[in-house]
């Protein structure tokens, strides 16, 4: 069945399609997904289709499934833009003064455990991760070889996520 058929036969069954998706739990948007469901038959190029009644009450299911999880995903993303600007729901980049306290705290903290691994340790992983300087640039900066700067950074992250482990257990 061509794409002008699958619309001749979603106007024929589009109380039965509603009612269907109002029992599946789409409510009010039940119009909503016939109506997307609708635009997306427009721009769709198939070929036949054996039962074009079956396919458009799974295309109708599909379609109310989709725009649940849409809204699933806007509502997370709501909830955590929130929590990260502290509920207030202003739009400032500045983080609160004592989320700023902790953070040059952790930073500092993050600085000895680096610096306990040695001086080029902490010098490497700054260059790259901060810095954004490649490995093979470091290697020829510092005089060392790219398996030099590859085992400084390997021991920086082992730090790092050791003292990590601390602070998940406090």
């Amino acid at each position: 069945m061509s794409r002008q058929g699958l619309e001749a036969v979603l106007i024929a069954e589009r109380e039965p399609l509603l009612r269907f998706l109002r029992a599946r739990g789409a409510g009010e948007a039940a119009e909503d997904v016939l109506q997307e469901l609708w635009l997306r038959l427009a721009n769709l190029d198939t070929g036949p289709v054996a039962d074009p009644r079956s396919y458009l009450f799974r295309a109708a299911n599909n379609g109310m499934h989709d725009r649940y999880r849409s809204a699933q995903r806007s509502r997370q993303r709501d909830a955590d833009w929130l929590e990260v600007q502290g509920g207030t729901g202003e739009a400032s980049d500045a983080p609160l003064p004592d989320r700023q306290l902790i953070a040059r705290a952790m930073l500092d903290q993050a600085e000895a455990v680096l610096a306990a691994e040695g001086a080029r340790v902490l010098q490497v992983f700054r260059l790259f991760r901060i810095e954004g300087v490649s490995q093979r640039q470091i290697g020829q900066d510092l005089g060392v070889s790219l398996s030099a700067v590859e085992k400084d950074l390997q021991k920086a992250y082992r730090a790092l996520m050791a003292w990590r482990e601390t602070l998940d257990v406090d």
